[in-house]
């Protein structure tokens, strides 16, 4: 039988062991946190954007082209129907369009495409549907025929319009922001260039050393 020297060995010896094991087993405890991916395929919501002025603005202007082009496909008749037509043309074009931008930037989409300047696409999108829907709801209140979805279609038209002017707004302001901070951000590296090599030639001992 072991005395009471021999188990307090045998207790060292089996602590000793387990942290040598511990420390050779490949397998150690991490604190470092595990990343979650939200979303199917990696594909993650941005609920700030959504939540963001861009983002709501992005949502009317969808809701509104939708009502827009169900209105106008309810009429069975039309005489002359040119002016029908082109804004049929249009509230689909801006639907599908605006459409899949907004998934492209509340997927963050975007960021996976990095040789497209979304920005200026956006800008572009909004600037031409805001111009293209006041064209289409003034030709459809001309030649109207004052039919309830004809007059619901050019009353959402103007609102779409609307909608889209506000986008085209803050489009031009964020792009001009943007310009403002990347020059703002070049001339700060181009001081600091000339700054550091005035002083590289006001420095005889670094010039000696370099040749």
């Amino acid at each position: 039988m072991r005395n009471g020297d021999d188990l307090e060995g045998f207790d060292g010896e089996a602590s000793s062991t387990s942290m040598i094991s511990g420390a050779s087993s490949p397998y150690q405890p991490t604190t470092e946190p595990v990343s979650q991916h939200r979303g199917l395929g990696g594909l993650r919501c941005d609920l700030d954007y959504l939540r963001g002025t861009f983002g709501r603005v992005k949502l009317a202007e969808v809701v509104l082209a939708l009502i827009a082009f169900i209105c106008i496909e309810t009429i069975m008749e039309c005489s002359p129907c040119e002016g029908l037509y082109f804004f049929e043309f249009v509230s689909c074009s801006a639907l599908v369009v605006t459409g899949v931008l907004l998934l492209m930037f509340s997927l963050n989409l975007h960021t996976r495409i990095p040789q497209i300047n979304w920005n200026i696409t956006d800008l572009v999108n909004t600037g031409l549907s805001t111009f293209f829907f006041f064209i289409a709801s003034v030709v459809l209140a001309a030649l109207n025929h004052k039919t309830g979805a004809e007059i619901a279609a050019v009353i959402f038209g103007f609102l779409a319009m609307a909608v889209y002017a506000v986008n085209t707004y803050l489009a031009i302001k964020k792009w001009r922001m943007n310009s403002r901070q990347q020059n703002s951000r070049q001339t700060s590296d181009y001081i600091r260039a000339r700054t550091e090599s005035r002083e590289v030639d006001h420095r005889p001992e670094i010039q000696r050393l370099d040749a």
